[in-house]
Order: structure tokens, then sequence, then C-alpha cells
């Protein structure tokens, strides 16, 4: 693997990593819900789960940021070659 798809590899699990704690969080947060959570709430208070639940969209923004960046060049052919024919 080169160093770049190794990079790629990392911040793609990043991503998954940090899409799923935003994720369950923000689920778990959902006001309609918290009846249904409230077990959870005695083992990680409310403040904790926000907590997780920001910095986790903050580094997954920072991840796509980055994943954006290495893949601009793909980006920029793929929108080229599709966007680029005359009909």
């Amino acid at each position: 693997m080169t160093d770049k798809g190794r990079l790629n590899y990392f911040i793609d699990c990043g991503l998954i990593i940090t899409f799923v704690l935003a994720f369950i969080t923000g689920v778990i947060k959902i006001p309609e819900l918290t009846w249904l959570f409230r077990d959870v709430f005695l083992i990680v208070p409310m403040s904790t789960l926000s907590k997780i639940h920001d910095i986790s969209g903050i580094v997954m923004g920072l991840l796509v940021l980055a994943h954006l960046i290495l893949h601009w060049n793909w980006i920029v052919a793929m929108t080229k070659s599709t966007f680029g024919k005359k009909i």
C-alpha cells in the first residue's frame, strides 16, 4: 500500500468511527426518544454525550475536508468528464 493509500485508509477509518459516534449520540439526544435511553443517562450523563457528539462532529468535518483535499484532482476530472461534454 502506498503512503497515500495508507493515509486514505486511516482517514476513512476515522470517518467511520466519528460518523458512528455522532449518529448514535445524535439519536440518543433526540428529545422525543430520550425516554428510550433513560438507562444510558445513568451511565453517561447527557452533558458527556453532548460533548462526544460535538467533538466527533467537528473531527468528522475535518476528516471530510482532508478527504476532499486528497481527492480534489479526481473530483475535478470527474466533474469535467461529466459536465464538460457537449450535448
